[in-house]
C-alpha cells in the first residue's frame, strides 16, 4: 500500500484523493451477483449479509423490510438502496404474503435473473461489496444500516444512466460484458456513496464527514497525499484558507479528532496494512511515515495497537495463513 501510494505520487498526473484512498485502502471491491423478476403477490427473506448489498429496481414498485428496522421502507422504480447492517431482510410486494427463502430460491442461478410467480411487475437488480476483511471495517462501520437513493433525488441521474448501461450489457452479451458490469458495479457503489456524503450535514463528526467537508478537503489531500511528511499545523490551516485556531477547532468538530491526531490514525492505519502485506523492513517504513527512527515509530504503533510492529506483521500474518485454507463447506461455496 505505502509503495503503491508512493509510486503514484511520484506521477505528475496523479492528484490524491482521500476519499478514493480510503476505498483502495479497504480494497471495496463491487459484483452483480443476479436479480430477479416478479410478479403476482411475491415476497423473499434474505438472509443477514456477511457483505454489504445493494439492489435496483428497474422495474415497479416493492417494500423492504429490514429485521429491527421501524417500519417498511417503500420502494420505487429507479431507487438504489444500499444495507451495511447484519440483519435479515424481506423484499415483498405483498407484506403479508408468505415469504421464499432466498438462499433456496436463488442457488445455482449464478448471477442469472430468477422468475418469480407470473409477469414482471417487479425487476431488480442486486449486488455485493466485498471488502477486506481486515481493514475493511474502516468504511462499513461508519455506514448507516441502509442508504436510500431515491430516483427523484439530484444524485439518481448518473445512478440512472449507469444502471441502463449494467442492464444494456447483461441483456446484449457483448464481448468484454463480464468486465463492464463489474467495473459499472463499482461505479454504482461509489456514486451510492456519494449520495450519502452529499447529506454530510446528518453524518456524525468522523472520517466520512471529514472527507465531505469542503473546507477541509485541501487539508486532507495534502495529508494523504504525503502522509509522512512532518505537516505543521500553519501548513494544514493555509492550504484550508484559515486561521491555525479556526482550522484545529473546524476540524475536531467535523473529524471528531484533532489534525495531527487524524494524521497520526492514518499512518497507522498505513502501517498495520503495510506490515501484513508488504515485506517493507520496519526501519525503512518508519521513515516512509514520518518518524525519525524505528523505536519512535515502534512506540507509536504500539500504543495505537497493542503490539510492536515485528510482533503484529508475525501474528497476522499467522492468522492469515490458517484462515487461507478454506473448509470443505467454503470449497463446495467456491466450485
Amino acid at each position: 500500500m505505502l509503495e503503491m501510494s508512493k509510486n503514484l505520487r511520484e506521477s505528475p498526473e496523479m492528484e490524491t484523493d482521500p476519499f478514493s484512498d480510503v476505498l483502495s485502502f479497504v480494497n471495496a471491491q463491487s459484483i452483480v451477483s443476479g436479480g430477479f423478476t416478479a410478479g403476482g403477490a411475491w415476497a423473499i427473506r434474505f438472509p443477514a449479509p456477511d457483505k454489504l448489498k445493494f439492489f435496483a429496481l428497474v422495474k415497479g414498485g416493492c417494500w423492504l423490510n429490514i429485521d429491527g428496522g421501524e417500519a417498511p421502507i417503500r420502494v420505487e422504480e429507479g431507487d438504489v438502496f444500499l444495507l451495511s447492517a447484519r440483519r435479515s431482510f424481506i423484499l415483498a410486494a405483498d407484506l403479508e404474503a408468505f415469504p421464499l427463502d432466498a438462499v433456496s430460491l436463488f442457488a445455482g442461478s449464478h448471477g442469472k435473473v430468477t422468475t418469480i410467480g407470473e409477469g414482471e411487475d417487479c425487476v431488480l437488480l442486486g449486488g455485493s461489496v466485498r471488502l477486506d476483511p481486515a481493514c475493511g471495517g474502516l468504511l462499513a462501520d461508519v455506514l448507516p444500516p441502509l442508504i436510500h437513493v431515491r430516483a427523484a433525488s439530484p444524485q439518481a441521474t448518473v445512478l440512472h444512466w449507469l444502471l441502463d448501461q449494467l442492464v444494456r450489457e447483461r441483456n446484449g452479451e457483448l464481448p468484454g460484458a463480464g468486465l463492464a458490469a463489474m467495473q459499472l458495479a463499482q461505479l454504482i457503489f461509489v456514486q451510492i456513496l456519494r449520495a450519502h456524503l452529499a447529506a454530510s450535514g446528518t453524518l456524525a463528526a468522523g472520517w466520512l464527514r471529514a472527507i465531505a467537508d469542503k473546507r477541509l478537503e485541501p487539508a486532507l489531500r495534502l495529508i494523504h497525499g504525503d502522509p509522512g511528511r512532518p505537516w505543521q499545523l500553519e501548513e494544514l490551516a493555509k492550504a484550508a484558507a484559515m486561521s491555525r485556531t479556526s482550522f484545529a477547532q473546524h476540524f475536531k468538530a467535523v473529524a471528531g479528532v484533532a489534525p495531527f491526531a487524524y494524521l497520526t490514525a492514518w499512518r497507522m492505519r498505513l502501517a498495520e496494512r503495510a506490515l501484513r502485506d508488504e515485506d517493507t523492513p520496519v526501519s525503512v517504513l518508519a521513515g516512509l511515515l514520518g518518524y525519525t527512527s524505528e523505536s519512535a515509530f515502534s512506540n507509536a504503533f504500539k500504543r495505537a495497537t497493542g503490539n510492536a510492529p515485528k510482533r503484529y506483521r508475525i501474528s497476522v500474518r499467522k492468522i492469515e495463513a490458517t484462515s487461507s485454507i478454506p473448509t470443505p463447506a467454503l470449497q463446495e461455496r467456491i466450485a
